[in-house]
């Protein structure tokens, strides 16, 4: 009888290198999947580790383009910021990780897929409502939900004895005294000594962004070029460079908000699973593609379509969030944000400065925009004596309400 084969989301790390022997003890033929969405690893070594600790196979997948593409620019077109602070860095990158496990698992003939992420986190949630949405039949392995895994491994200690009884390769560095998280949007940084909210965070904490006093004393300039919400290119004014691959984009944009202390947020959030918890993020580049983009949004769109646009923002970072990318109401709610976007079209300039992303600028041929119309200094065809009717009209529920409440 042929072992069953489970696919098992592969980070290289301890946690996930001992669960990948302990499948295998457990008499599972277990094939490695190993998301790349721009995360600085070095992956041949990750592919060698994992053969090195008992995996038949090993899929490498670049995910980044797709990414951009189909998640982060889907994001930015909604200004999805998750309470009020955070850019969603890692919940954006959560489902199409989740997407492209399944479809190596139909690849594979499986509907066994198995994932590290621990049972206080949102990621277990993101992951497994991934999976249920792309295969309804799957069957998920979550070795810290389960109660054979957590009798085994009280700690870090038992994992690294169960490593080295077992000679799978572990690193010899001391650990980093907090977790963190990285791929092309952002790094995450939180837990252990960020626990204690009422600290401020360590400068040697941050690595993707440099410290403000470390920053340039000169503006950096960019210069943005909008499609119905899509960015088609950037151009950095200083050095007359211009970037139009989607990616190469991110990438770009993730430098220069770097050199220029772009992008860190330090807040305490509200897990999905009902726990507070502190985040402190760098996301240098989406930081200002959401701003150059939210600044253009001025002048191209329609007030009402811009309201509910934003009213219903919230519910659909909220969904991000909590992990309900591709389900029926989050389909709905992106459906309504790509219809806002049709002429969010022009041009947006920015300037960057010691964290700053100071509006510099924004044009566009179908600008909703009327100089006059808006001027203290001239009427521009507008009437001020409309307005005492206008005001008179909507007075009456007001007079109405008042009188009641004599």
């Amino acid at each position: 009888m042929s072992k069953k084969k489970v696919i098992l989301a592969y980070s290289g790390g301890l946690d996930t290198s001992v669960i990948l022997k302990w499948l295998t003890n457990k008499d599972f033929e277990v094939i490695a999947y190993v998301a790349n969405v721009g995360q600085q690893e070095d992956f041949k070594a990750i592919e060698e580790k994992a053969y090195a600790s008992g995996a038949s196979k090993v899929y490498i997948e670049d995910l980044r383009k797709e990414l951009v593409t189909d998640y982060i620019i889907p994001a930015m077109k909604a200004n999805a910021i998750y309470e009020g602070t955070y850019l969603l860095g890692t919940s954006i990158a959560r489902p199409i990780i989740a997407k492209r496990h399944i479809e190596i698992a139909k690849k594979e003939n499986t509907v066994y897929v198995a994932h590290g992420a621990t049972g206080k986190g949102n990621d277990q949630v993101r992951f497994e409502f991934g999976y249920y949405m792309h295969m309804p039949e799957v069957k998920i392995i979550a070795p810290w939900k389960d109660p054979e895994w957590l009798s085994e491994f009280q700690g870090r200690s038992d994992m690294i004895n169960y490593a080295e009884k077992y000679n799978i390769p572990i690193k010899a560095s001391v650990k980093k005294p907090f977790s963190e998280d990285e791929n092309i949007i952002h790094i995450s940084h939180e837990a252990g000594i960020l626990e204690d909210a009422s600290k401020r965070c360590p400068e040697d904490v941050f690595n993707l962004t440099v410290s403000l006093k470390d920053a340039p004393d000169e503006e950096t300039q960019l210069t943005f070029e909008f499609k119905d919400g899509v960015p088609i290119s950037v151009t950095n004014e200083n050095t007359n460079t211009t970037v139009t691959d989607p990616l190469e984009m991110i990438l770009y944009l993730n430098k220069v908000g770097h050199d220029n202390a772009i992008g860190r947020v330090d807040m305490v959030e509200n897990r999905y699973i009902g726990i507070k918890s502190r985040g402190v993020y760098e996301t240098p580049g989406c930081s200002i593609l959401w701003q150059a983009h939210h600044n253009l949004e001025g002048i191209t769109m329609d007030k009402e379509v811009m309201h509910l646009r934003d009213s219903l923002m919230p519910k659909y970072a909220e969904l991000i969030y909590n992990g309900y990318w591709h389900a029926p109401e989050f389909d709905m709610l992106e459906a309504a944000m790509n219809q806002s976007q049709k002429n969010v079209t022009g041009t947006s300039k920015v300037v960057l400065y010691k964290g700053n992303i100071i509006m510099a600028g924004i044009s566009s041929d179908v600008s909703l925009y009327n100089e006059e119309l808006g001027s203290m200094e001239v009427s521009g065809g507008y009437q001020p004596v409309d307005c005492k009717g206008f005001i008179n009209i909507n007075a009456i529920r007001l007079m109405a309400s008042a009188a009641r409440s004599k």
